[in-house]
């Protein structure tokens, strides 16, 4: 094994008794983003000058036996709507493709602050809109199962570079499902916190509880890991608690035995495949009775459909209203048609969507008096070549807007819950398979516990055990037509 194979727990713990170097683990990581990178265009732009000089202070600080920070020495992607101080950051968007900030956003700081090194950044939809992570700037980023496929987004980049390798842990955000379908689709964890458990002060409006900061990994443990340093208390963010000072430092997994499981395959309101309910159902019967109890039973989220595509709207107005109006020819189609949705919707619809929201939060909320997690897939699809910039149909029924074949992740949005997803194997066209595990509001550290108890046994089943992609075979092929390859670079 490879020092970049590693998990982010394993290659901390060997960072601290000193038999692995921050150097080394760098220069792995580095190799590999060599060798199969061209294939993916996961990684677009690296920060080839600081990373190397952090690592090597890092390797000093380990040599001398001065305290570490719990991420010390391992590197972190970052995705591109993150921006990082003196590293190009363009959102993926024409507007911003030679820009480069003067300032780390809060949370990279806290990565920083924890030992972590900032390699580069992981490629985006533009402005994080849509699940296909294909942008002007860099091109597509592929799948690392298969190239030519998509790899979901919006967090797409920062998935792929986990399941190829590349880096231990990456960054992520979700609105409606921007970490959960990339995780999915690649095979890795995601994790979507609940509101104001990683504070984030760059959105347009902070008055938007559904999007979201969160750490993608290849394990529970370095998800909890990258999340533990990421979260904190910063009231510059309205949403901002003290939950996160509840995290533990070592994450502790649940008894299952113990906890009453829901299953649902659809939601009751998302528009799901037929081949990927039957994948979802022989994978559950494999771990259902890991539980005192398990049932099937869809939550009452009413017309979440509509309400999400009005606060959707909304957001899209307040983010790009003005570069609408002022760089439209800039733009891409998927931010376009967000906003001019959303320019169409009145006062009064804004405010049936609130209403409806306040309901869905809590009939969601009061699932959880009689069951203790909720369990459904990732995604509704396997994955679809990226060159389709997204699906209009399921099951032969025409969709009503682009972001329809991704309901069973947004509809879950709504109810601002903490949300896992693990690797669950693979579908039935031998692509990763991912299922949700899902918790009311505020329950990040025991969705968390679950979360890694069941990612035990899912291990112990080669049928839902985390796949891996060939990584020989995409070495082979790393000027392949993944995207638009760039030269990563500051």
């Amino acid at each position: 094994m490879e020092p970049c194979d590693l998990s982010a727990v394993a290659a901390r713990r060997l960072i601290g008794a000193k038999k692995l170097s921050p150097v080394e683990l760098l220069e792995s990581c580095l190799a590999r983003i060599a060798a199969v990178n061209g294939a993916l265009n996961a990684f677009v732009a690296l920060d080839v000058e600081r990373a190397p000089k952090t690592a090597r202070e890092a390797e000093a600080r380990q040599m001398r036996g001065d305290p570490l920070g719990p991420l010390h020495g391992l590197p972190i992607g970052i995705k591109d709507l993150e921006a990082t101080e003196g590293l190009r950051t363009t959102w993926g968007s024409r507007l911003y493709k030679d820009h480069v900030p003067a300032a780390d956003e809060p949370h990279i700081l806290n990565i920083r602050a924890a030992g972590g090194i900032v390699l580069g950044k992981t490629n985006t939809p533009e402005f994080g809109a849509g699940s296909n992570t294909v942008n002007d700037v860099y091109g597509a980023t592929g799948n690392p199962f298969d190239p030519e496929k998509t790899c979901g987004g919006s967090s797409g980049g920062s998935a792929v570079a986990l399941a190829a390798g590349m880096v231990p842990l990456a960054t992520g955000t979700d609105y409606g499902g921007s970490i959960r379908t990339p995780a999915g689709f690649c095979g890795v964890v995601g994790f979507r916190p609940s509101p104001g458990f990683v504070p984030y002060m760059a959105r347009a409006s902070g008055f938007t509880p559904l999007h979201v900061l969160g750490p993608l990994a290849r394990t529970v443990e370095d998800a909890h890991l990258l999340l533990k340093a990421e979260a904190g208390l910063d009231k510059r963010d309205p949403y901002s608690s003290a939950d996160a000072a509840r995290l533990p430092d070592r994450l502790v997994a649940a008894d299952l035995s113990s906890l009453r499981a829901a299953f649902s395959a659809d939601l009751g309101c998302a528009p799901i495949d037929n081949a990927i309910r039957d994948v979802f159902i022989r994978k559950v019967a494999s771990f259902r009775s890991a539980f005192r109890t398990a049932e099937n039973r869809n939550p009452d989220l009413g017309p979440a459909l509509d309400v999400f595509e009005i606060l959707r709207g909304l957001y899209c107005v307040g983010e790009h209203g003005t570069r609408l109006e002022k760089h439209r020819h800039l733009l891409g189609r998927n931010v376009i048609d967000g906003t001019e949705r959303g320019l169409k919707y009145t006062v009064a619809d804004v405010a049936w969507a609130q209403v409806e929201q306040t309901k869905i939060y809590q009939r969601f909320n009061a699932l959880f008096d009689g069951v203790d997690v909720l369990i459904c897939p990732a995604t509704a699809i396997s994955p679809f070549p990226h060159a389709l910039l997204f699906i209009d149909e399921i099951n032969g029924q025409k969709l009503p807007t682009y972001m329809s074949w991704y309901t069973i992740a947004y509809a879950l949005s709504l109810a601002v819950p903490a949300i896992a997803v693990l690797p669950c194997g693979r579908d039935h066209r031998g692509m990763p398979f991912g299922i949700q595990v899902v918790g009311p509001n505020g329950s990040d550290d025991r969705v968390l516990g679950i979360a890694l108890a069941l990612e035990q046994v899912l291990a112990r089943d080669p049928e839902t055990t985390r796949p891996i992609p060939d990584l020989a075979k995409l070495s082979g092929s790393a000027g392949g037509t993944a995207g638009t390859k760039t030269k990563p670079g500051r």
